[in-house]
């Protein structure tokens, strides 16, 4: 086996089994590991290779994706117990896709290096049919030379990739994602709101307004699904509200605050506490509806 085409592949949820199925299509050889044991399943009987640890992930592949819920399951992946620590080497990369806090980030890069294993953090945007199509847009911090290195594997799971900044700045640029794309998602809740209660067709007011200034990748993504009420998770909300979380931290730990934010993830909140934490995120305008006593459709 090619030893430069055999990656690691940890975390085989929404997002993660496309995109190491998109690997394998690729040609990559994947060493995988996850707590749910049918993913890993079906990315076995395309040829992957399963481990029981992360730790042997990281003796069988010198690159090492992790595509994890939050903060803490990539630090217990990366240097927990059986950790990819235990077994990195000067040769270990660790490429975090995951969306988690720019402050774990830089502090699993630090005990990495303590080994001599370097670490590029790069969340992506585009939800599930994103990782599906391999249209992902890639936020990456760390060194240029080690993107580089990577962007072979990047181009596979997306259509751009770009190199904002050093060790958190790929995190920090997915908080800003989340902050403008919660918001908007609230704003087009409120728009279609007035628009449906007003007697105007809605879809027919979408088709008006997709070309002009107002138009965006949000609206040609959920307001079709809105109108059809297909909340079908391709981002949780649950997961929106972490990212939304992890954005606030970081905000407050600068002394900033962020009012349209704050409201945004009051609503989420109140959303999830009545259980539509699983839906996809573009269900966050079901609060709305709620408070409304009136539905868009």
């Amino acid at each position: 086996m090619d030893y430069d085409k055999r990656v690691g592949f940890i975390g085989l949820g929404i997002m993660g089994k496309p995109m190491a199925k998109n690997l394998m299509n690729a040609g990559y050889k994947l060493v995988v590991n996850d707590i749910n044991q049918s993913a890993i399943g079906e990315i076995v009987d395309m040829g992957a290779t399963a481990m029981h640890t992360p730790a042997e992930v990281a003796k069988e592949a010198k690159t090492i994706i992790t595509m994890l819920p939050d903060g803490p399951d990539v630090e217990d992946v990366v240097l927990g117990k059986d950790g990819i620590i235990e077994a990195a080497t000067a040769e270990t990369i660790l490429v975090d896709m995951s969306s988690i806090s720019p402050t774990v980030t830089k502090k699993i890069v630090a005990a990495l290096e303590t080994k001599g294993a370097r670490a590029l953090d790069a969340p992506v945007s585009g939800g599930e049919p994103g990782a599906i199509k391999g249209e992902l847009s890639i936020m990456v911090g760390g060194p240029e030379d080690l993107f580089n290195q990577i962007k072979p594997i990047f181009d596979i799971l997306g259509k751009s990739a770009v190199l904002v900044g050093e060790a958190g700045a790929g995190q920090t640029t997915k908080l800003m994602n989340q902050i403008l794309v919660a918001i908007h998602i609230q704003a087009m809740g409120e728009a279609f709101l007035l628009v449906t209660k007003a007697g105007v067709d809605p879809m027919k007011v979408f088709e008006a307004i997709k070309g002009g200034l107002a138009g965006s990748n949000v609206l040609n993504a959920k307001v079709p699904l809105m109108l059809k009420r297909d909340f079908k998770p391709g981002f949780k909300i649950r997961l929106q509200q972490k990212d939304i979380k992890n954005a606030l931290e970081a905000a407050a730990s600068m002394g900033l605050t962020l009012p349209l934010t704050e409201a945004v993830q009051e609503m989420i909140g109140s959303l999830v506490a009545r259980g539509k934490g699983d839906d996809d995120h573009g269900g966050i305008i079901q609060e709305l509806e709620y408070r409304n006593n009136y539905e868009i459709r």
